[in-house]
């Protein structure tokens, strides 16, 4: 996500003119967004519907907040199934990202299932866009940290604290994320994570030299409560901790401040301030692999979460092939594919990002 920083914004004057062209009493708040948000969030009741647990697989995590799946209802069970509308071809063109999120998302709803006594078969289809059969049976319930974590989860898009975290907090992430076909390497030493950000760097530029990237993003960006939550989606600027704005002036703005400096100056100060960086790599680069990362993703989130950590992506040098193929080497995994980059540590909690209704995932 772009940074839109109150101090970048005003250093070019910009708050203050925009604020001085529709008058401080029109500029958005925030109440009616962080309500709706609380209901989208709230816990599960005791004995709860399908469809409820259709609404904490949506909490997942998912590239660009696009929230690219369907769900089909089938009796006791139900289809994770891609959503090809919500691509990012730009970003994404093999729909990597695509199915690591139907991955977050099956793993939510299996640990929701689960804490309300359904236990959870999982099936994934063959093909080059397959879906995910999950069907339930009764089961004495397992609630656990993981479960309460969901409503909870965020991609923390913030300057960390810098702490370190203790040994056997990273046992506990670790071994949350054990998933077949899925390797999690873990890199906490400063010239690690440095060497890491110049491929975040690296693959950051590239991107920003592509007008068909940086327009992909731009479509994605919220600036104000009224358009995430008429949306349901997206990349809403309070939840990076940027300015909330009247949605015509945020695009204006974005692309007054939206520069290679200031983008390395944000990437420098989040990889630096974070306690580590965790690469998550597939056994095999398919989507069946690319879902199976997103459930060990998405355990490790929560896991986080539990812990008081949070987490973010760093994705950048996995999206741009030679960058890619360079940090695959510097893995000292030449010829495979990385798939997620991940940092962690200590911040405050950001707004809440939106989720569309469950209606509307609904096949």
């Amino acid at each position: 996500m772009i940074l839109l920083s109150r101090r970048t914004l005003v250093g070019a004057g910009l708050v203050a003119a925009g604020a001085g062209a529709v008058g401080y009493a029109a500029w958005p708040r925030m109440d009616g967004y962080l309500e709706a948000v609380e209901r989208q969030r709230r816990a599960l009741a005791a004995d709860p519907e399908l469809a409820e647990f259709v609404r904490m697989a949506t909490l997942a995590a998912n590239g660009h907040n696009t929230q690219p799946w369907t769900f089909r209802l089938d009796g006791s069970g139900l289809a994770i199934l891609p959503d090809t509308a919500r691509r990012t071809p730009v970003a994404d063109p093999d729909d990597h990202h695509l199915f690591v999120s139907l991955g977050c998302a099956a793993e939510n709803l299996v640990i929701a299932a689960a804490a309300h006594g359904r236990a959870a078969e999982v099936a994934i289809g063959d093909g080059a866009a397959p879906g995910i059969d999950i069907a339930l049976r009764q089961a004495a319930p397992a609630p656990g940290a993981l479960h309460d974590a969901i409503p909870l989860r965020q991609s923390t898009r913030s300057v960390y604290d810098g702490a370190p975290v203790s040994a056997s907090e990273l046992a506990l992430l670790t071994e949350a994320a054990r998933e077949a076909g899925v390797s999690v390497q873990v890199f906490t030493e400063s010239a690690d994570r440095d060497a890491i950000l110049d491929l975040v760097i690296a693959g950051n530029e590239a991107q920003m030299d592509d007008p068909d990237w940086v327009q992909e993003l731009l479509d994605w960006l919220r600036f104000s409560p009224a358009r995430a939550l008429a949306t349901g989606d997206g990349l809403f600027s309070a939840c990076s901790g940027n300015p909330v704005l009247p949605e015509w002036l945020g695009p204006r703005l974005f692309k007054a401040v939206f520069s290679k400096a200031s983008e390395t100056d944000k990437y420098r100060d989040h990889v630096r301030s974070s306690a580590g960086i965790a690469v998550f790599v597939a056994d095999r680069p398919d989507p069946a692999h690319w879902i199976a990362v997103g459930r060990s993703f998405e355990r490790f989130a929560l896991q986080a979460t539990a812990l008081g950590i949070r987490t973010a992506h760093l994705n950048q040098p996995v999206e741009v092939p030679p960058i890619r193929e360079e940090f695959a080497r510097w893995l000292g995994i030449p010829g495979a594919r990385p798939d997620l980059v991940i940092r962690f540590g200590r911040a405050p909690a950001l707004p809440m990002s939106a989720r569309r209704p469950v209606a509307a995932v609904l096949a």
